[in-house]
């Protein structure tokens, strides 16, 4: 789970302050479900510590806020619940609360903040066109966050290909207006 690398203070301030802000938006068990699909196959589960692609200690599913140990995959699942449904989740739902209600935009969304962090999603195009009513371009901008270390990485290409794939899917009509906002 990659934290937003090169995101400013204010966004991460901003972002922090959604994410401890009352919700009373909860994830709904499919948009989870989407969710915890496309983290786990393109995440995997280690259940002892490794360095990720940019050298960070990350253990279980992509999970790098918890002690570097070696882990159960029960509790490796909890560690993945408890992200899609409290931190993540409720992160995704107080930058762009009109998705709440979907399945395949909110988890597709949900899984994009687990990679590049909360900040990195509250501050994209792809919040900014949710918010403006354009969801059509808000999945097309997924795709902008295909890079590592300021490289494009094809496992990101592939995931956010994937991503873009489950936004797509049952994309109200009334949700492609392809109105404009800035990137």
């Amino acid at each position: 789970m990659a934290e937003g690398m090169g995101k400013s203070i204010a966004g991460a301030a901003a972002a922090a302050a959604l994410v401890t802000a009352p919700v009373t938006l909860v994830v709904n068990d499919q948009a989870a479900e989407v969710a915890g699909g496309l983290i786990e196959k393109w995440e995997g589960t280690r259940t002892v510590p490794y360095k990720d692609m940019i050298g960070k200690w990350t253990v279980c599913t992509g999970e790098t806020r918890v002690t570097m140990k070696r882990y159960t995959l029960a509790e490796c699942r909890t560690f993945l619940h408890t992200a899609i449904r409290s931190d993540f989740g409720k992160g995704v739902l107080a930058c762009t609360p009109q998705i709440a209600a979907t399945v395949y935009q909110l988890g597709a969304a949900i899984s994009v903040a687990y990679n590049i962090g909360i900040a990195g999603y509250c501050t994209s195009t792809m919040a900014r066109q949710f918010n403006a009513g354009d969801w059509y371009s808000a999945c097309d901008a997924f795709a902008l966050w295909n890079k590592a270390g300021k490289v494009v990485v094809t496992g990101l290409v592939n995931r956010r290909n994937d991503e873009m794939r489950a936004c797509f899917t049952l994309l109200p009509p009334e949700r492609t207006l392809t109105v404009k906002v800035a990137k």
